[in-house]
C-alpha cells in the first residue's frame, strides 16, 4: 500500500454561529468560485455549537480574522492512503475501519494526535506538521510513503525524516469522554461538479438561512432527540455532503448521488466538552473495534467534537455489500477468543448481570440491527469507569490515548 502525503498545508478553525454573517461572501466564495481564490482543499461543517472550517493556505488568507474566529495553533498535512486494489490488512469494510490497522491504531499508540475527514470518495487522516518525522517513522514498514511536491509523487524513507524525529510521548491516563446518539439519520452523498449550480440555491439556503437555536447539553449525558449536521467539501474538485434524511428532502434527488441502496447512516457523537487537539486515540478507540467485525464506518472530526457515521448493516456508499445478521455471532467469536469482550449483543444476545463487564445489568437494545446493538470494549472495566445505555442512549468513553471503547 502506499501512504501520500498531499501538498496541502490545513489550517483548522471555529466560527461561531452568530458571526457566520461577516463570512458570508468568502464562504460563498470558496464553496462555488474556489478557482477564484485557487483552494484544493475546503471543509465546511455546521454543528450545533458552530462552524468548523479545514482549509488550505490560500483558501484561509480569504477568512478575515474577526472575534468570531477561533483558529487551532498548528497547521496540518494531510495523509492519504492509496490501496492499489488491495484491501489493508484483509479488511473487508470501508470508511475509517478500512485504515484501522494500519494506520489509525500505530498513530494512537505513539501518540500522534489526528484529524480524520472521511467523504464520499476516501478518507484523510490530518496530523500536525510538526508531527510528521514521527509519523513517517511510525509508517514505514507498512507503507511506501510518497509526498507530493509541485504535483510529482516523490518517495520518502525515514532517513529524510531523521533530523526531525522526536521519540514517542509518554502515555497519559485516559480520559471519559460521553458518547451520544442522536435519532435522526444521515446519508453520504455527492455531487457531479458541474451540476454545482443547480442545487447552489438549496445549499445556501440550507447553510446560511437555515438556522435552529444551539441546543444546550443535556445534562448526564443523555440522548439528543436530533442533531444539526451538514458537512460540505470541495477537495482536488470532488465534492462529498453528509446530511440529514429530512435535510436531503429539499434537494432534487436526480442531482444527489449515492449508492443503490439509499442507506442511512446513525451518527456516534463523542465528547461532552471540546476535546482539543492534544490527546491522541479517540479515532483508534472507534475504529478499532469496528475492524474487527468488518464494519464501515466514517469519521468527521470538528474543532470541538468527533462524529461517526455507523451503517445499520455495516455497509458503505462507496460499495453497498449487504451484511447477514451474522454480525453478532462474528463479534461472540471475537469476545471467545478474548480480542475483544462484548457488553451488549442484542437483539441476538440481550444483556444478563453475568455478561456486564461494566455495564448495568438489563440494560439491551431491543429491535435493533445487529451491527447498531454493539458495544465493544477492549478489557473489562469496573462499572465505575464504564456504562452504557440501549441505542439512543450514552455512554462514556475513555479519552485519546486510553483503552479501546465503541459504541455502535
Amino acid at each position: 500500500m502506499d501512504l501520500h502525503i498531499l501538498e496541502h498545508r490545513v489550517r483548522v478553525l471555529s466560527l461561531a454561529r452568530c458571526g457566520l454573517w461577516l463570512y458570508t461572501h468568502p464562504l460563498l466564495k470558496l464553496l462555488f468560485l474556489p478557482q477564484r481564490c485557487r483552494c484544493k482543499f475546503f471543509s465546511l461543517t455546521e454543528t450545533p455549537e458552530d462552524y468548523t472550517i479545514m482549509l488550505d493556505e490560500e483558501g484561509f488568507k480569504e477568512l478575515p480574522p474577526s472575534e468570531f474566529m477561533q483558529v487551532a495553533d498548528s497547521t496540518w498535512l494531510v495523509l492519504s492512503v492509496v490501496s492499489n486494489g488491495r484491501a489493508p490488512s484483509g479488511c473487508q469494510a470501508t470508511g475509517v475501519t478500512k485504515i484501522a490497522r494500519s494506520v489509525i491504531a500505530p498513530l494512537a499508540e505513539h501518540h500522534v494526535s489526528v484529524l480524520m475527514l472521511s467523504t464520499y470518495q476516501t478518507d484523510f487522516v490530518l496530523v500536525r506538521e510538526r508531527d510528521l518525522p514521527v509519523v513517517i517513522h511510525t509508517l514505514a514498514g507498512e507503507f511506501d510513503i510518497y509526498k507530493e511536491e509541485n504535483g510529482e509523487s516523490v518517495p520518502v524513507t525515514c532517513d529524510d525524516a531523521s533530523n526531525g524525529f522526536l521519540k514517542p510521548k509518554a502515555a497519559t491516563s485516559p480520559t471519559l469522554h460521553p458518547v451520544q446518539s442522536p435519532q435522526n439519520r444521515f446519508c453520504i452523498l455527492t455531487v457531479a461538479p458541474d451540476t454545482l449550480p443547480a442545487i447552489a440555491t438549496m445549499l445556501i439556503d440550507v447553510l446560511f438561512y437555515s438556522h435552529s437555536p444551539p441546543k444546550e447539553p443535556s445534562a448526564g449525558g443523555q440522548d439528543l432527540d436530533s442533531i444539526t449536521f451538514f458537512a460540505f467539501s470541495l477537495i482536488e474538485g470532488y465534492i462529498s455532503i453528509v446530511m440529514d434524511a429530512e435535510t436531503q428532502k429539499r434537494f432534487p434527488s436526480d442531482l444527489l448521488l449515492t449508492s443503490s441502496s439509499g442507506e442511512l447512516w446513525r451518527m456516534v457523537r463523542i465528547g461532552g466538552q471540546p476535546l482539543g487537539f492534544d490527546e491522541c486515540g479517540i479515532v483508534a478507540q472507534i475504529a478499532e473495534p469496528l475492524a474487527a467485525v468488518d464494519i464501515s464506518a466514517y469519521y468527521i472530526s470538528t474543532f470541538n467534537f468527533d462524529h461517526a457515521l455507523v451503517s445499520p448493516r455495516g455497509t458503505s456508499p462507496r460499495r453497498a455489500s449487504p451484511r447477514s445478521s451474522s454480525c453478532c455471532r462474528s463479534a461472540r467469536r471475537a469476545a471467545d477468543s478474548g480480542r475483544l469482550s462484548p457488553c451488549c449483543l442484542s437483539p441476538c444476545h440481550p444483556v444478563t448481570p453475568g455478561d456486564q463487564r461494566g455495564v448495568p445489568a438489563g440494560s439491551s437494545c431491543p429491535g435493533l440491527s445487529p451491527a447498531l446493538s454493539l458495544f465493544f470494549i477492549s478489557k473489562p472495566f469496573p462499572p465505575s469507569r464504564c456504562w452504557a445505555e440501549p441505542w439512543g442512549g450514552a455512554a462514556s468513553l475513555p479519552g485519546r490515548g486510553g483503552d479501546a471503547v465503541a459504541l455502535l
